[in-house]
């Protein structure tokens, strides 16, 4: 289930480039669509998704909600300027923004692995940059997928330090409505853009590659610890350089992939890292 939940993850980025829309609309048609096939779910499990919601809760949910509709904005963006892959290994350097995070915001001291954390991700961000200059459209895109990768790892902590106690689905439910009434009023003038397919398109994203995937990887952490699942998600950036390989001729060259090569590496030891607890619903794209 990890497995197919790391290629659906993977997938986003694709959808994000087939969808003949802008950021904004695509974040709010993915985040629309999956609060609806979160709500029948959550109806025909009979999950209720008040249950426990207090104020702090509730405002813990609208800043995450608000982090992670800045986060699939920005990683839209990155992907419509330098493609999947390049969007993609920038959205990857989310674990050395943690490990920065905890550092600079709760006093944690960085040991070793998480130094050879921030130094691999750095050294693959090098050699996936196609240029250093900013007429590059890759680099441009690199660096919005950097900054996705940035808000992600907000989101990752304002996950980790207000959403306990609440069931992932209930998480993951509040957090895509949020996103969607939050941008409604900014992509009203672009909603009625998109061609038939791309409405397609936008379902598929937000029930497979947000509502199933993210039930997928929360039900395979019943047979797997969340050290191995993590591991498993690593190969998200994986994935999703195949396929825009196979479905766009996107080739990345021996230096991106010597790249992605070392930021997958980080990934995975910021896996091994982890404690062998239950992820939140923000673990992947």
């Amino acid at each position: 289930m990890a497995h197919v939940a790391a290629v659906l993850f993977g997938l986003t980025g694709i959808f994000g480039a087939l969808i003949h829309a802008g950021a904004t609309v695509i974040t709010v048609g993915r985040a629309a669509f999956a609060v609806a096939a979160l709500a029948l779910f959550a109806l025909l499990q009979q999950r209720p998704l008040l249950r426990g919601l207090d104020r702090y809760k509730l405002c813990m949910v609208i800043l995450s909600g608000l982090l992670l509709a800045a986060h699939w904005v920005t990683f839209f963006i990155a992907v419509k300027a330098g493609g999947v892959a390049v969007a993609t290994l920038g959205f990857a350097s989310f674990p050395a923004f943690i490990a920065l995070l905890d550092m600079l915001v709760f006093r944690e001291r960085i040991g070793a692995r998480e130094a050879a954390l921030l130094a691999l991700v750095s050294l693959g961000l090098v050699l996936v940059a196609p240029s250093y200059g900013m007429g590059d459209r890759g680099t441009v895109g690199l660096l919005w997928g950097v900054l996705s990768g940035l808000t992600f790892a907000l989101l990752a902590v304002a996950n980790r330090r207000g959403a306990r106690g609440m069931d992932a689905l209930q998480v993951a439910f509040w957090q895509n409505l949020v996103v969607t009434l939050a941008l409604a009023p900014f992509a009203a003038a672009g909603l009625g853009a998109p061609a038939p397919l791309d409405w397609l398109y936008l379902a598929l994203l937000g029930v497979f590659c947000t509502g199933l995937a993210q039930y997928l990887f929360v039900k395979s952490l019943e047979g797997l610890n969340a050290r191995s699942a993590g591991m498993i998600i690593a190969l998200e950036p994986v994935y999703a350089i195949a396929c825009a390989w196979w479905l766009f001729a996107q080739q990345p060259a021996p230096r991106m992939l010597a790249g992605a090569a070392l930021i997958v590496i980080a990934i995975v030891l910021a896996a091994r890292a982890r404690a062998p607890a239950p992820l939140a619903p923000e673990t992947a794209t």
